[in-house]
């Protein structure tokens, strides 16, 4: 009974718009106003203690389990119902109450190898489901929504590319280059000489194959190193994609500078990443089984770090939309194939991605986070830039 009456008042200011709960009892009640389209299943009461510890970890953990479900509203219940409580100031989600247990973050160059092979490393063909053909694991770049995703994830390296105006036969970085399509474009369309750093083992792996296929030996190379340890520069260009949500708070003024470090006088970098406009955050749910030692920063702690390690921003781009898009179509590709990833992988791993990926959708929609590039010099705003945006686009 007080279970009940507790997940009554938990749930009483968590929605925006109208959901049923049916609890472990049978029976039901809607929170919000008008007819609910969407039924969260309490199929068992979740302890209140650990409601108390943290809220997101515990539901997500009775989700995995089958412990709570969501059905109804559309293809993205899941992404529906996390919007919802996003967006509505009272909120189990923004409830500091329920967020006491955050967990404690190592970001030493050990750890941080294992927290990236932990994630990367559950091999290729897992990825090869649900990602696009050029096995881009980041935001794409849509022209229009009905565009086909792979054609949007080379638009999202081309406008990288030509955001730095880059001139052939120059030195160019990509820092955490994931599967390679980024740095082997840069070496094959815009002719750089071109050096790419994995601590993924698969990664590593797959991406000199790829060298090898497309005859870049002599233009291209990977390296499977933190980027901490690299002595070789200075780079013209460096580019770093989905990769400073990884370094740690702590880390990421180092991070910064390191940029700062290997790229050359007058140089320009591209820094695309995941940051929340509100301030920086972690999530227990995520550090735990999704992204462990994640840390999502604040738009203007990176701003700090970015000036603070000596560079100027030339050019600043929000994408949050585009990437609200990519990951339903990651999440539409996942369910696509469900079954292979069940038999393979398990029940509770299957949900768990399924969650992760509409539990972003829903932070990307919501506008919890954000995903922001950052075009920086090592030289005053613009240096060695065309005068106008125009470029870009061109």
């Amino acid at each position: 009974m007080l279970e009940k009456q507790f997940y009554d008042q938990m749930f009483a200011h968590s929605f925006n718009i109208p959901v049923t709960v049916e609890y472990w009892d049978h029976t039901q009640k809607t929170y919000g106003e008008g007819t609910p389209s969407i039924t969260v299943h309490m199929k068992k009461a979740i302890p209140v203690r650990d409601l108390l510890k943290n809220a997101s970890l515990a539901l997500g953990e009775a989700y995995m389990r089958g412990d709570v479900d969501v059905t109804g509203g559309g293809q993205f219940p899941l992404q529906q119902v996390i919007t919802a409580a996003y967006e509505s100031a009272g909120s189990f989600m923004r409830n500091k109450k329920l967020m006491r247990f955050i967990p404690k973050q190592s970001h030493t160059e050990k750890k941080s190898k294992q927290d990236i092979q932990a994630h990367y490393d559950l091999g290729n063909d897992f990825y090869k489901l649900w990602l696009d053909d050029t096995m881009t694991y980041s935001c794409a770049y849509f022209d229009d929504w009905d565009q086909d995703l792979t054609s949007a994830q080379q638009n999202k390296v081309d406008h990288i590319l030509r955001k730095l105006d880059p001139q052939p036969g120059r030195r160019f970085l990509d820092i955490g280059c994931g599967w390679g399509t980024l740095m082997l474009t840069a070496a094959k369309r815009y002719h750089l000489d071109v050096t790419g750093i994995t601590l993924s083992q698969e990664q590593y792996d797959f991406v000199n194959q790829r060298i090898k296929d497309l005859g870049l030996q002599d233009h291209a190379r990977v390296l499977l190193e933190d980027y901490r340890e690299l002595t070789d520069g200075p780079y013209d260009y460096i580019t770093s994609v989905g990769m400073f949500e990884h370094v740690g708070k702590e880390n990421l003024p180092l991070y910064f500078k390191d940029v700062t470090k290997l790229l050359a006088d007058g140089g320009s970098a591209l820094i695309h990443g995941i940051t929340r406009q509100q301030g920086g955050a972690t999530n227990a749910w995520l550090n735990k089984y999704i992204f462990p030692g994640g840390y999502i920063p604040g738009l203007s702690e990176n701003i700090d770090n970015i000036i603070n390690a000596g560079l100027q921003i030339s050019d600043l781009e929000p994408l949050r939309r585009h990437y609200q898009h990519t990951v339903e179509r990651w999440d539409e590709n996942f369910n696509a194939h469900r079954n292979t990833i069940q038999q393979k992988f398990g029940y509770e791993f299957t949900r768990m991605w399924d969650l992760y990926l509409q539990a972003a959708g829903a932070s990307f929609e919501s506008g919890n986070i954000d995903v922001i590039q950052y075009l920086v010099t090592k030289a005053p705003s613009g240096t060695g830039l065309p005068l106008t945006r125009d470029y870009i686009y061109a």
